[in-house]
């Protein structure tokens, strides 16, 4: 057994002298030392580098032979890589804190200013749904103390000013010497809850004593009588298909006034001059100082004197004789507006002229049952059955019964669809020598109505 020992105890002695132990830091030699106790113990050699840590190298031993020691370079590789993916890690982590705090300080100042903004947008809106109450200091100064007069009316001078440097309007003062003030109460009243894109907006009003004025969006156009066709009129004249445009503007205006507010609202002075233009040439109703109101179910309404302008009054407006007075009475002013519009001829001057004369409304119906030579200014055939078309719902619209008439949202319809389709009425005023055409279209038309029950005035 001690044989055997003595015999390993050697040959491990042996090989412990061949192995040498290499690191990046370091060689190394173990020397087993063997004791007579048969214990074996290592002893670590390691070489003296402080010399080349001063010159910041590291150090191991120059070959397995001696134990000379021998300075060399740091291997940089691995800690430029380490700083390299440090950076690239700080750099990621400071573009998302910096996108966050940009996003934070947009959501929390940008998109709160906007937010705030559409709010005082609505806002304003919503106090403009109704009209502002201005003393008439404060009309003096919107006026620039009535320093631009843009017309003059049977109720007072119109006046062109600002509310602001962006804002302008149209002031109307009133005349307070006529009328006890209803008109004014009208006005107020009834635009005070109307908003639709062919209904001139009503801003505000003055009551201070006896200075009353209204205050309307202006609309620098003017009034559609500027632009009706006319030989005289070439220059201003808009068109036939505008013409169109317009006319059909104004007739969803009324069929607004008559079906869309939470009462019915007859205007009752449907005329070119309180139709008024903006840039676009979007027509848009005016003047409501001799409005009624009465509920939507109902249709007529009771009236103790006639009202409106002589030529676009309805006949059962000025005679009971015709009739009770409903919403048609408006159908038959815009009728009359219509026919004055492509006529080329003021309603009034043709009541002011020689009654032996042939009456307007004939003389258009004369033209479109080619009884007339076509004395109506057109360029081509789409402007023909453009004018043709408006003829046709104009005559329509002034039958002499209310049942007779259609309703304004007829008139959209028949303005919308095609004009061949649109049979041409009865002439109401033809004299009994002569045999009206078409006689069963009354008959069509009055299918498509019904009775109408008369009300009170709703005050």
């Amino acid at each position: 057994m001690s044989k055997i020992l003595t015999t390993n105890t050697k040959l491990f002695n042996y090989m412990i002298h061949k192995i040498v132990f290499t690191n990046k830091s370091t060689i190394s030699i173990f020397q087993p030392l063997i004791s007579n106790k048969n214990i074996i113990r290592l002893m670590w050699s390691e070489p003296n580098c402080k010399h080349c840590e001063s010159k910041g190298k590291r150090c191991g031993l120059n070959n397995t032979a001696s134990k000379e020691v021998y300075c060399f370079h740091k291997n940089k590789q691995g800690s430029s890589t380490a700083l390299v993916t440090t950076g690239s890690i700080l750099g990621s982590l400071f573009f998302i804190l910096l996108t966050g705090a940009i996003y934070h300080i947009y959501d929390s100042y940008i998109l709160k200013k906007e937010k705030e903004a559409i709010i005082e947008k609505f806002l304003k809106d919503y106090r403009a749904l109704k009209p502002t109450r201005y003393s008439y200091i404060e009309i003096k100064r919107i006026t620039n103390n009535f320093g631009d007069k843009l017309g003059q009316g049977a109720y007072g001078n119109v006046y062109k000013g600002n509310i602001s440097k962006e804002f302008i309007v149209a002031v109307k003062i009133l005349n307070v010497s006529l009328g006890n003030g209803q008109d004014f109460l009208n006005e107020v009243g009834t635009m005070g809850r109307i908003h639709h894109v062919n209904i001139v907006r009503l801003i505000g009003f003055c009551a201070d004593g006896f200075k009353r004025a209204l205050i309307y969006e202006f609309l620098p156009n003017g009034s559609l009588q500027k632009f009706i066709n006319s030989p005289e009129n070439k220059k201003n004249f808009l068109g036939w298909k505008k013409l169109h445009e317009v006319a059909l503007g104004i007739a969803k205006g009324i069929e607004y006034l008559h079906q869309g507010c939470d009462q019915r609202i007859l205007h009752f002075d449907i005329k070119p001059q309180n139709v008024l233009l903006d840039h676009n040439f979007i027509p848009k109703i005016c003047d409501f100082g001799l409005a009624k109101l009465c509920s939507r179910d109902q249709s007529v309404v009771s009236m103790t004197a006639a009202r409106g302008t002589l030529g676009y009054i309805a006949p059962e407006v000025f005679s009971r004789n015709f009739g009770k007075v409903s919403y048609k009475s408006d159908v038959y002013s815009y009728g009359m507006m219509l026919l004055e519009t492509i006529g080329g001829r003021k309603i009034t001057e043709d009541l002011e002229e020689n009654t032996s004369h042939v009456h307007y409304p004939e003389w258009i119906y004369n033209l479109l049952d080619d009884q007339d030579e076509m004395r109506i200014h057109v360029d081509d055939e789409e402007d023909a059955k453009v004018a043709r078309k408006m003829a046709t719902v104009g005559l329509w619209c002034i039958q002499w019964h209310a049942m007779d008439r259609p309703s304004m949202q007829m008139v959209i319809q028949m303005f919308e669809g095609d004009v061949d389709k649109t049979p041409i009425p009865p002439n109401p005023f033809a004299s009994q020598t002569r045999r009206p055409r078409r006689n069963g279209a009354i008959a069509t038309t009055r299918q498509l109505t019904q009775d109408l029950d008369i009300i009170e005035e709703v005050d």
